[in-house]
């Protein structure tokens, strides 16, 4: 049966509320402090991910859920018009949708969440119909989704047993544990693990001392692994081989869902059938360019977009 779609995303839809940038502490005491810019824009390491593959020409279907309030129906509109089939996207009547403050400050930003549907959403809300019809499942916010990361293994074996690829950005781990023995089973059925730097040291363990030693270990336990290291770029690594690529030398706006961007100009030029050095350099393009506006999706660019940026650099993307 050919696939219906070229990706399926599981994980974390959210509005995300980003202010700033703040130049002082964060102050208490009912003080009010005015910063110099605010956005209620799509969050969601997921939901930003999905967007960013449909602007890169994939054709995208979202699984999730969000609570059956204005911000989920927000959520489900605003995919929607990014070009993501939201018909898995459950509104969930008895939980509110999550909800997601940045607050930047320099290079640095501090990040509250309420989890809202986030600890109800489980491999029951994934389609199987969806599972078996797409080319690629990625999964987000391993961390933030407890249900959903016990039946995440089921989820990718099923996919993979119908030819699709897999990929993970597992995001950061609020509780500060990075079980390595829990993640064994999501690992063992992923093709493409994606953290970012800090990510990628915590998952690799405490031998790892740098993101490059990081992703040669993680290499070990997934096939491919993409490592965003901020205005560094990002490296790549496929067990023989560590492969780097520079980021462009933008002046960001805000970097929330960069990563993201980065994961979806990963995903989609893997299958364009791009092999991992060319997909490198251009996911780097890809989170660069995200930049430029405020939140993880108005700036995300298009493959015509990225593809030139890209050859710029010196990359064999055509």
């Amino acid at each position: 049966m050919p696939h219906a779609y070229d990706l399926l995303v599981i994980g974390d839809a959210n509005p995300d509320v980003i202010l700033g940038p703040l130049t002082g502490p964060l102050a208490f005491g009912q003080r009010e402090q005015l910063v110099d810019t605010g956005s209620f824009v799509v969050g969601g390491s997921a939901a930003i991910m999905a967007c960013g593959a449909a602007r890169l020409g994939l054709k995208v279907a979202f699984a999730g859920r969000v609570g059956d309030d204005d911000a989920g129906r927000y959520l489900r509109d605003a995919l929607t018009a990014r070009g993501v089939d939201t018909s898995a996207l459950l509104l969930d009547a008895d939980r509110s949708t999550p909800l997601t403050v940045v607050i930047n400050r320099g290079d640095d930003r501090a990040i509250l969440t309420s989890p809202g549907t986030l600890t109800a959403t489980s491999g029951r809300d994934v389609p199987a119909g969806l599972l078996t019809r797409s080319r690629h499942v990625h999964a987000a916010s391993y961390f933030l989704q407890p249900r959903l990361a016990e039946d995440l293994p089921d989820l990718l074996r099923t996919a993979r047993a119908h030819d699709a690829t897999t990929s993970l950005d597992t995001q950061d781990d609020p509780s500060g544990a990075w079980d390595a023995a829990a993640l064994d089973a999501v690992l063992a059925q992923t093709d493409i693990l994606l953290p970012n730097a800090r990510e990628a040291l915590r998952l690799a363990g405490p031998s790892a001392d740098t993101p490059q030693h990081a992703a040669q270990l993680l290499a070990a336990r997934v096939p491919l692994v993409a490592v965003k290291n901020g205005a560094q770029g990002a490296l790549c690594h496929d067990g023989r081989t560590l492969m780097t690529a520079p980021g462009l030398p933008l002046i960001p706006k805000d970097t929330v869902g960069a990563g993201d961007s980065f994961d979806a100009g990963f995903v989609a030029a893997t299958l364009r059938g791009r092999p991992p050095h060319e997909a490198l350099r251009f996911a780097a393009v890809c989170g660069s360019l995200s930049t430029r506006a405020q939140g993880g999706t108005r700036a995300q660019p298009t493959w015509d977009e990225a593809l030139a940026h890209t050859t710029r650099t010196g990359a064999l993307l055509t």
